[in-house]
């Protein structure tokens, strides 16, 4: 297995992405660089599409396997139904349009391809959901959250076994391209997630309700839903969905540890 930072893919050109992708003499390509981009709050240009594009064409001229993970938000969340595989994805705004359009790269040039769609992955370090909310309410901040858009967050530990059990699979040969699905087992909004994880943090640190106050959006704004509908990857993999529940106070745990 051979590992890349986020710093080392950043390629000026084709050439650059051509020659990392063939020193590693892989079978496979995990891609993790939009969707870690995009969740820890940076801002995804048309380069890193460009960055897309070469890896592909690199994959399809080498033979290589390209798992390539998404987000659910390329879905705008106007369903209240769990998306499909199969459902356009419509988020209009410039992420969406932009996570879309790589999706289509992968899919037009690369024909021995997986897109995994995930939920917002988060952890104890880097930037995401948890150190987002964490850090704020230690130092006594009050947070305005959204109630209305609902998601199926997933731990980072859950997403490298669906990740591993993935390539566990693609190895004795099977050739299952395509779209899949992934993402907690129970939904939430950003205000319940924050509950949860208050509640597990309490344990590790003193938070006066006068303090941290995690405060509801204003009412009337229409529901939201990205939760996305994991029947395929279950059908076809055997890979169960798991609680985003049953990992918060590990997580909440290591977080203080490290802080």
């Amino acid at each position: 297995m051979v590992l890349l930072s986020r710093a080392a893919c950043r390629w000026k050109s084709e050439r650059q992405a051509k020659k990392a992708v063939v020193r590693t003499k892989c079978d496979i390509v995990v891609d993790v660089r939009i969707e870690a981009a995009g969740d820890g709050g940076d801002q995804i240009q048309e380069l890193d599409l460009n960055r897309c594009r070469w890896v592909a064409k690199a994959c399809q001229r080498t033979e290589i396997v390209y798992l390539y993970v998404s987000s659910s938000r390329v879905f705008s969340g106007q369903f209240n139904r769990a998306y499909t595989e199969e459902d356009y994805p419509d988020n209009e705004e410039t992420v969406g349009v932009l996570l879309a359009s790589a999706e289509q790269l992968v899919r037009d040039i690369c024909e021995r391809h997986l897109i995994l769609r995930m939920g917002p992955i988060f952890s104890h370090e880097g930037t995401n959901l948890i150190t987002q909310m964490l850090g704020p309410m230690g130092r006594g901040s009050s947070l305005m959250l959204d109630n209305n858009l609902r998601g199926g967050p997933v731990a980072a530990d859950d997403a490298a076994r669906v990740i591993f059990a993935l390539l566990d699979q693609l190895s004795t040969g099977v050739e299952p391209w395509g779209i899949y699905n992934y993402c907690s087992s129970d939904t939430a909004t950003y205000y319940e997630f924050a509950e949860a994880l208050l509640a597990s943090a309490s344990q590790f640190s003193e938070f006066s309700p006068a303090a941290v106050q995690l405060e509801r959006e204003p009412d009337g704004l229409v529901p939201l839903n990205r939760a996305l509908n994991c029947s395929k990857i279950r059908n076809t993999f055997a890979i169960k969905q798991v609680s985003w529940r049953s990992t918060i106070a590990d997580i909440v745990k290591q977080y203080y540890e490290r802080h």
